[in-house]
């Protein structure tokens, strides 16, 4: 089976960018929840879809740490989608590509009260939801 039908059926939102930071993948998921045609996401770079993009060089961002990654994404219809954004499952030193999952937590976190463009808010009360302290 082609890898890209593989990544298409992930089940969760999905997106591979290169060293550069240009999106070379997104699948169905990934689109659907930043409202982004396939054709449009492979002509936007990685740095275009955040609100603000994260302060760490891109590739960390990508490849990982291991504190909780709440982002925040850019809806083609300018409103903001909150979502905790996994570690790169490509973790190889020569690796040129990180594939990266998002799980969409907007919901979650307007449910719970968190006020629109509170980065250091959203992210205290998502390590609170999911146990991290």
């Amino acid at each position: 089976m082609p890898a890209l039908v593989v990544l298409e059926r992930l089940p969760a939102p999905a997106l591979a960018v290169d060293h550069a930071g240009t999106i070379l993948f997104a699948n169905a998921g990934f689109c659907d929840m930043v409202g982004y045609s396939s054709e449009e996401m492979q002509s936007t770079k990685f740095d275009e879809i955040f609100y603000s993009p994260p302060a760490d060089d891109r590739w960390v961002v990508l490849v990982g740490t291991d504190t909780p990654r709440l982002v925040e994404l850019r809806h083609k219809y300018g409103h903001p989608v909150w979502a905790a954004m996994s570690k790169s499952a490509m973790r190889r030193r020569d690796d040129t590509v990180a594939l990266v999952t998002f799980h969409d937590r907007t919901e979650e976190l307007w449910s719970s009260g968190v006020p629109e463009r509170s980065w250091g808010t959203a992210t205290r009360k998502l390590r609170l939801m999911s146990g991290a302290g």
